[in-house]
């Protein structure tokens, strides 16, 4: 992927709205992040995880002083609206909105207009850099025209871009067997605040080092078969993770791995062959992805 300036994707996600005096409060409980007391006009990443810390989705929260709005940038927008109306219950003083389209714009490189104040502001890589901005382009409103002048990057070069820096996506690495610390989402949870879906899992990963598996990047050059689940060996013949994510460039294969704790200072795995295992596998260079975040180590608390 060779890129000579700024250039833009755009990404289709779910925008959710949640009104109401108990709004904060409500999602506090039930994403990895601490909202509760985020300041209005902020935005936070955080995770959306089932009660054993599996993976359901990403999304930013923007609280403001009548509720929030959360955008699901990552994962099943739908099924996310059912999670979160099954445990809502008549007391907590929440409104919960339909599930609305919109759009997250992303670009690399520096952008005319890029430290406006209507741009979301995380602080972690939503898939170009940790200090990217993005913008959020809702139904029927058009791009300002600072971002409209920024050429847009083709479906391959999105996709690589995604592979490089390490973004999950599902339901290759955001599905029922991944954690949030796995795919190098620590900033994405809070370890510090109260009590919310999946918080026992994450603070005893944290606080015991029990990170079984992280993400990686793969690259082959040689022609081969390396589809998503394919199963990596280590030069020994111990396996040593699975494929995740491929992709089928100019420059050869590329993709995402789990990798299994074992195996994470190896520079080079074998990819299982047509017959599963090593012997007639292809050899895949190994690498941290740009935006991944090393696991929480002993930092884990129950407060």
């Amino acid at each position: 992927m060779s890129l000579t300036g700024p250039a833009r994707w755009s990404t289709a996600i779910s925008r959710i709205r949640l009104e109401g005096a108990d709004a904060r409060r409500f999602l506090h409980g039930q994403s990895s992040q601490a909202i509760e007391l985020a300041a209005s006009g902020s935005c936070l990443p955080t995770c959306l995880i089932s009660p054993t810390g599996r993976m359901r989705a990403l999304a930013l929260v923007r609280p403001d002083d009548s509720g929030a709005d959360l955008l699901v940038i990552a994962g099943d927008g739908a099924a996310v609206h059912q999670a979160l109306d099954r445990v809502l219950f008549p007391a907590d003083r929440v409104k919960l909105g339909p599930v609305e389209a919109a759009t997250l714009v992303r670009w690399i490189g520096a952008a005319a207009s890029e430290n406006a104040p209507e741009l979301l502001s995380p602080g972690v890589d939503l898939g170009a850099s940790a200090a990217q901005p993005a913008w959020l382009q809702l139904p029927g409103e058009p791009l300002p025209a600072w971002l409209e002048a920024l050429p847009e990057l083709s479906t391959e070069a999105v996709e690589q871009l995604r592979l490089r820096q390490g973004f999950p996506a599902a339901p290759g690495e955001l599905n029922d067997h991944t954690n949030p610390f796995e795919l190098g989402l620590a900033p994405w949870v809070s370890l510090n605040k109260g009590c919310y879906v999946g918080q026992e899992t994450l603070a005893k990963l944290a606080t015991y080092d029990g990170v079984k598996q992280q993400l990686r990047h793969w690259r082959c050059g040689a022609a081969g078969s390396c589809p998503p689940g394919t199963t990596l060996f280590a030069a020994s013949g111990e396996r040593a993770g699975v494929i995740t994510s491929a992709f089928a460039g100019p420059e050869g294969m590329e993709g995402l791995a789990l990798v299994r704790r074992g195996a994470l200072e190896a520079e080079e795995l074998l990819a299982a062959g047509a017959d599963g295992t090593a012997n007639s596998g292809v050899a895949l260079q190994i690498s941290v992805p740009a935006g991944f975040v090393a696991p929480p180590v002993g930092a884990g608390g129950m407060n």
